[in-house]
């Protein structure tokens, strides 16, 4: 009995930690109009949806709203939900899709990002652009250059030369072909890469200092 009365405050401090529950299982349960399962489900996977939307549009006040509007999203296609990618994969596309639209909306232009068919890519897409932006300790110039390209180019280039993703991921992720892609990466690094250039031209003709990754 003495042992016991010793034991019990130390078993009584060990934290209860619910079993992990696996998706597919929340996913049922969400579907039976389980609230907490969903909500579950938006805490294990709002930070990373957060992130990628984060990268797509920028660190722009709506971020919150945009990654509500995904779940959302998610919410009214349960009933349609197959499970034919993992829900992570297809969180990521619904945010891509929920990305582009927000984009659109802020630019107010018509998709303008495919080249012609016959302009083969040239070198890799993550070279010598791709190479200041992950040098960089602070984006903010390059996503003001970013805000140029249309919602398109910038979504392939971000997933591509900013996240890493292969082309066939990205392309997975858009909804799209390889090649057309490839077309829009290139595109956007094109555009980038002449901004960039003319940007610190201009910054050198006014006799200021280079931007920070340009010189």
């Amino acid at each position: 009995m003495r042992l016991r009365g010793r034991l019990a405050p130390s078993l009584a401090a060990v934290p209860h930690r619910e079993p992990e529950t696996d998706d597919a299982a929340l996913i049922a349960a969400a579907r039976q109009g389980d609230s907490a399962a969903f909500a579950r489900l938006f805490h294990r996977h709002a930070d990373a949806v957060r992130t990628r939307i984060t990268r797509l549009v920028g660190p722009v006040a709506e971020r919150d709203d945009l990654v509500q509007k995904v779940f959302i999203a998610f919410y009214r296609g349960l009933p349609k939900y197959r499970g034919d990618a993992r829900l992570s994969t297809y969180l990521h596309r619904v945010a891509v899709n929920t990305a582009y639209d927000h984009l659109r909306g802020r630019h107010r232009w018509a998709d303008s990002a495919s080249l012609p068919d016959g302009d083969a890519l040239d070198g890799p897409v993550s070279a010598t652009l791709d190479d200041q932006v992950a040098a960089r300790a602070d984006l903010a110039r390059m996503l003001s250059l970013l805000d140029h390209l249309s919602p398109k180019q910038r979504i392939a280039f971000v997933l591509v030369a900013v996240e890493g993703c292969s082309l066939a991921e990205a392309a997975a992720l858009i909804g799209a072909r390889v090649d057309t892609v490839k077309q829009r990466a290139l595109h956007a690094r094109r555009d980038l890469l002449a901004r960039l250039a003319a940007a610190t031209g201009a910054r050198k003709a006014r006799g200021a200092p280079p931007m920070e990754g340009t010189s």
